[in-house]
């Protein structure tokens, strides 16, 4: 796994790497096929879930709530399974966890369907949401072995972005379809069953697996300090809490307003809407060659993302909320990209799994506090109340991010970049 993509003489020759390249890098094509497939219970689990209760309870509130315990429940569990994965090696934490997550999604199928009490669907949501596969947080991991020192850092971490958004236009269309127009349940039968096979497929790419410490007595301090620890990844969660608010606010709110005009099968289209800004920005932001510090790009692409967020709940039409949507998608994209590339500087390799699923876990916990929220709103409040949670959520954690925005600099160059984090060479961080 010595491999990287590019020497200095290409790196002077290209000042701006493009995905084309990227997607030359050997093995490449081995572990993003399967780990698309493997994304999708983070695009269509929320959704199905939301369907199907609301579907057999009538109630959004109820709906969002089993949704909102799956969200925790995979926030809680994510980092772990990131730590874990980085001590233990990829495939020996996402087998059994792909078996888990198909079993338990049934399971959860099975008792919604069966008209089971809230507190069991309480209680099948915990080892669904637990089990989620972090494939995102694993392919952006794999990237870094192939590509370390290269600069086409960048242009992955911009091209993993437009992935997660790429699932994000197919999932919701899919979920939406399958309760719609198949049965309440197909959203997640189908989610169980991609889930199994991609996460099997993907686990299978032994080759592109990240090396597993094994030095001295494979007790290294660095496989036991957490990526928590670093200063700039706290902030950064509080950041990606707001970025999640904003998924489940206009997921709930999306299916609710759509209801509400007796167009339930714009949901999806609606959302797909949503994620295609998000993907289109993405795509624009991997082939700019920045020379903005990413700290500062961060503050601006939120700035605009609380913006956008605070006028969704004014619209009174399709047309105009898809347009808002659009654009609150095209803002989230710079967002994310600039956080995950910030996480290669601030944190060392040996944590950075773990610390793509702090971030990850971050948005699942927003989602699922967003989904109840949003829920509550639009049951005792009017139809596209929801949209408030967005606006709130982003508008917390942009005055967050401004207030300890110094804590996204990094350690000066030459020095390590995290105390405690084991005996690593020092990482340099603009």
């Amino acid at each position: 796994m010595a491999s990287t993509v590019t020497t200095s003489k290409d790196s002077a020759a290209t000042s701006r790497p493009g995905y084309g390249r990227l997607l030359r890098t050997r093995g490449a094509w081995t572990f993003l096929l399967p780990g698309f497939a493997a994304r999708q219970p983070f695009a269509m689990l929320t959704l199905s879930i939301v369907l199907l209760v609301q579907h057999t309870t009538g109630s959004y509130g109820a709906a969002g709530a089993v949704a909102a315990v799956t969200g925790v429940s995979m926030a809680l569990f994510a980092p772990y399974t990131g730590r874990l994965a980085d001590r233990h090696g990829q495939r020996a934490v996402l087998v059994p966890g792909v078996l888990v997550h198909a079993a338990a999604g049934l399971g959860l199928t099975a008792l919604a369907l069966n008209g089971a009490p809230l507190w069991a669907l309480f209680a099948a949501a915990v080892p669904t949401g637990a089990s989620v596969p972090q494939v995102g947080p694993m392919v952006r991991a794999r990237w870094g072995v192939r590509l370390k020192g290269s600069p086409l850092m960048a242009t992955a971490a911009a091209f993993e972005s437009v992935t997660d958004e790429f699932t994000f236009v197919v999932g919701p269309l899919l979920a939406t379809a399958l309760c719609t127009t198949v049965d309440p349940s197909a959203g997640l039968v189908t989610e169980a069953a991609l889930t199994l096979v991609g996460g099997l497929l993907f686990a299978a790419q032994k080759g592109t697996q990240p090396p597993v410490d094994t030095s001295g007595d494979g007790h290294t301090r660095v496989r036991h300090a957490s990526a928590l620890r670093v200063p700039g990844v706290r902030v950064l969660i509080v950041t990606f809490l707001g970025i999640g608010s904003v998924f489940g606010g206009m997921q709930v709110s999306l299916a609710a307003f759509t209801e509400s005009i007796g167009e339930p099968g714009l949901n999806g289209v609606l959302y797909g809407v949503f994620a295609a800004g998000n993907m289109l920005a993405g795509l624009v932001c991997g082939a700019i060659a920045w020379k903005v510090a990413p700290q500062r790009r961060l503050i601006v692409a939120y700035a605009a993302l609380a913006l956008a967020a605070s006028a969704l709940w004014t619209a009174d039409s399709a047309p105009l909320l898809g347009a808002l949507g659009l654009l609150v998608g095209m803002c989230i994209a710079p967002a994310l990209i600039t956080g995950y590339t910030l996480v290669e500087s601030l944190v060392p390799a040996g944590a950075r799994t773990e610390a793509f699923t702090w971030l990850t876990g971050a948005v699942a916990l927003g989602q699922a506090a967003a989904v109840t929220v949003a829920g509550q709103f639009e049951d005792r409040l009017w139809d596209g109340a929801g949209f408030l949670v967005p606006m709130g959520g982003t508008l917390l954690a942009l005055a967050t991010l401004l207030a300890l925005r110094s804590r996204l600099a990094g350690a000066p160059r030459g020095r390590t970049v995290a105390r405690g984090m084991g005996h690593r060479e020092p990482v340099a961080v603009d």
